[in-house]
């Protein structure tokens, strides 16, 4: 066993290694100058269609809670303990590239919703289904008149492989281990409330799943926020400079134990792209349900979610631990981190250190709220992979399966869970970026044809 959890581990390893950065990378520049980084410049746009109600349009929930639906399953533990990794093992430098990671990502997020909203379907049940597989299936068939059924059929087993990891197990035993520490409740406990918590949200569908999503991640997000920015504030001298600490070792060549800047970047690329999911293609899935006809602006809609996640979410996250005193660089580069701490511990430490009583009380409630939705969110993904691979049937099977690892998740170890799942994530991303590159010319012209509709709009208004 210990031989086979070594080979899944290289192989998480390569999956996520410097070939896939490079590429997820690579696609969000080529999107970005392909749409005139829409991602930016339409941001206005997309906070006022945020909260349409999508009156008349198709799908099964509205825009707003479509992204919050993405973004359940997006905001997970890695913006806690993904960033304080990136830090405790790159330095404060990798934060500056992974805002890289996320300006770009923005543009590879608006792309695969807009194809998800293009290619969606009505499945026997009434409700819409799209996301990778079927944009890389129906989409690539249209424009190039080839079955690419098999590549679609791939990503959905790749992504149903990692939401059984990414979206259940590790987060209910991330819960488990928050209220153990935090609290002293017995990992059964929690496990069982966990598969009933669950079991309660998801037997509602969609509809069920938009309506918590919609009350449970703005809470979660405003409660993190509020707490890190008092936080960060109790301290507010040193915030130049942690940013001064940021650009300074982003551009030093230097990582923890002297590593060289590709390790810095590395690092901090992987971490951007694991937090908001720009490329994975998990989020498509959510927003492919949304009632709204039109696809670039869904898209649009959905760029929103990389810039909550990256910019602010993982921001704040390293701010507090920047500005909290515990790392310290020295005359040489070398970092120093106070005790020694890494990952979940070095964000609670520096929340305690800045918040003295109240610090990891936030720490943990933002991991158990955090986890509890992403568990939601990724539901949803897997039940429309098993949708896609087995028809609509399977899903009630799915269902039951997915409540039950909830419980499995919360009570026993998943070193080779987490190995697993980083796997399968980082093999996601491949049929799914062929999709987009191959539909690429695609989403330009339509981003083209609705710039050009838009600006004849306020040509008549100024009229």
């Amino acid at each position: 066993m210990e031989t086979f959890q070594n080979l899944i581990s290289k192989a998480a390893s390569f999956a996520w290694g410097p070939v896939t950065i490079v590429l997820l990378l690579g696609t969000g520049i080529y999107l970005s100058l392909g749409t005139r980084f829409i991602q930016f410049r339409k941001i206005g746009e997309a906070i006022r269609s945020l909260f349409s109600k999508g009156d008349g349009a198709e799908g099964d929930i509205t825009p707003f809670q479509a992204l919050m639906t993405s973004m359940a399953a997006t905001i997970g533990i890695g913006n806690i303990v993904g960033v304080a990794a990136a830090i405790s093992t790159g330095g404060p430098g990798a934060i500056f590239w992974m805002w890289v990671s996320g300006a770009f990502g923005g543009a590879t997020k608006f792309a695969e919703v807009l194809l998800a909203v293009k290619f969606r379907i009505t499945n026997e049940n009434g409700e819409k289904s799209g996301g990778p597989m079927y944009y890389i299936g129906r989409g690539m068939k249209e424009v190039y008149g080839k079955n690419y059924n098999w590549l679609g059929w791939t990503f959905a087993l790749f992504a149903l492989i990692a939401s059984f990891g990414t979206g259940n197990m590790a987060q209910a035993n991330s819960v488990s281990e928050a209220m153990h520490v935090t609290f002293g409740i017995n990992p059964v406990i929690t496990g069982i409330v966990i598969a009933i918590l669950t079991a309660l949200v998801i037997i509602g569908g969609i509809q069920g799943i938009g309506k918590i999503t919609e009350k449970i991640v703005p809470a979660m997000a405003f409660l993190y926020l509020g707490g890190g920015l008092v936080a960060v504030l109790t301290n507010a001298s040193a915030i130049p400079g942690a940013f001064g600490m940021i650009f300074t070792n982003a551009f030093t060549g230097r990582a923890v134990g002297g590593g060289l800047i590709g390790t810095v970047i590395r690092l901090g690329m992987a971490r951007g792209i694991f937090s908001n999911e720009a490329g994975l293609g998990s989020a498509p899935i959510a927003h492919a349900a949304s009632q709204n006809d039109d696809p670039v602006n869904e898209g649009m809609i959905a760029s929103l979610g990389v810039f909550i996640v990256t910019m602010l979410i993982c921001t704040l996250t390293a701010l507090v631990i920047l500005t909290s005193g515990i790392i310290t660089i020295g005359e040489t580069g070398a970092m120093v981190i106070e005790g020694n701490v890494a990952g979940a511990a070095l964000t609670t430490v520096a929340f305690n250190r800045l918040l003295p009583g109240v610090g990891g009380y936030i720490i943990s409630l933002g991991i158990i709220f955090f986890a509890f939705s992403t568990i939601i969110g990724w539901y949803y993904y897997g039940c429309k992979c098993v949708e896609y691979m087995g028809g609509v049937k399977l899903v009630n099977y799915y269902k039951w399966l997915w409540v039950g690892l909830t419980f499995v998740g919360a009570t026993v170890p998943l070193e080779l869970v987490w190995n697993l799942s980083d796997l399968f994530n980082g093999l996601m991303t491949i049929p799914n970026l062929v999709g987009m590159l191959a539909l690429s010319p695609l989403v330009f012209q339509m981003t083209k044809e609705y710039d050009e509709r838009v600006e004849v709009r306020q040509t008549q208004h100024t009229y």
